[in-house]
């Protein structure tokens, strides 16, 4: 099944990046038995018999976003600027964003056969996902100026960094843990909330030593202890944006950037036409 998004297009007729991942699968499943060669698989530490705290949230302030914007990484300069990486093919790009107005500070296309994913910077190098061409483009953090390229197994969903390591995931529960030097995965760890594993976990941002995840497709994002793949929390989104805000199936939530020097929480989604600050508060 081919799904035609309006002004994007897609390379092959199996899948059309996220915007044709077939018939969405529950969010969480049984976990497979982990064998083989794989690196090392951190065993989940059982959660309490309750489960996650659960939480709600509170709209501190809303700014305007590039509703064209098919948002699949995005964080928080130094500068109070964003960086934001936008998907689908032939419109993929980096770039640099003013939080206030939404302006395009900065702007740098991927090349065509690339759908850009997930981002994050680390040492001054912002790295840049691909879905499924299982490359990483390393650009210059100040400049953009690309750097270089580096290989992964897999398809790259969302990206983060725990300040020594990148943290990717794939769509799957898995979080595979990497040297940003050369990709290599030193471990990993599955995600699991009370022993079943939880799927489609799409663009990441570390907050607080927690791992924080959108589920693709869900208005609600995950809080994950990163040593061990517990969910130790959810955060429910729903109603951030007006159902009738939202102008296409494939606008959904995706955007976490966590702004540590002054402790301020943005998200946003795919094609949204505003970005968000909030406060989360315990709902349960």
């Amino acid at each position: 099944m081919l799904l035609w998004l309006p002004g994007f297009t897609c390379r092959d007729s199996t899948v059309a990046a996220h915007n044709a991942r077939q018939d969405v699968a529950p969010v969480t499943e049984a976990l497979p038995a982990n064998g083989g060669s794989e690196p090392q698989t951190a065993p989940a530490a059982p959660a309490a018999p309750l489960g996650p705290a659960i939480y709600g949230y509170e709209v501190v302030n809303s700014y305007p976003h590039d509703p064209n914007a098919f948002t699949q990484g995005l964080l928080v300069n130094p500068d109070g600027t964003l960086m934001e990486s936008t998907g689908t093919y032939g419109q993929s790009s980096l770039r640099q964003v003013d939080l206030a107005t939404g302006a395009v500070l900065r702007r740098v296309d991927v090349p065509r056969e690339f759908f850009a994913e997930g981002l994050v910077v680390l040492a001054n190098k912002a790295y840049q996902l691909t879905w499924q061409e299982r490359r990483a483009f390393v650009y210059d953090a100040a400049t953009f100026v690309k750097e270089g390229e580096l290989g992964y197994e897999g398809e790259g969903w969302g990206l983060t960094t725990d300040g020594q390591h990148l943290i990717l995931s794939d769509g799957t529960p898995r979080l595979r843990f990497l040297d940003p030097t050369t990709f290599r995965v030193l471990r990993t760890v599955d995600v699991v909330d009370r022993g079943v594993a939880v799927q489609q976990i799409n663009e990441l941002e570390y907050v607080r030593g927690e791992v924080w995840a959108n589920i693709w497709h869900a208005d609600r994002i995950a809080r994950i202890d990163p040593a061990t793949g517990a969910v130790v929390g959810w955060i429910e989104m729903a109603g951030l944006l007006p159902a009738a805000e939202r102008r296409h199936p494939e606008a959904v939530l995706n955007g976490i950037a966590y702004d540590e020097a002054n402790d301020r929480l943005f998200v946003t989604g795919k094609l949204w036409p505003r970005l968000f600050e909030i406060r989360v508060r315990q709902a349960s």
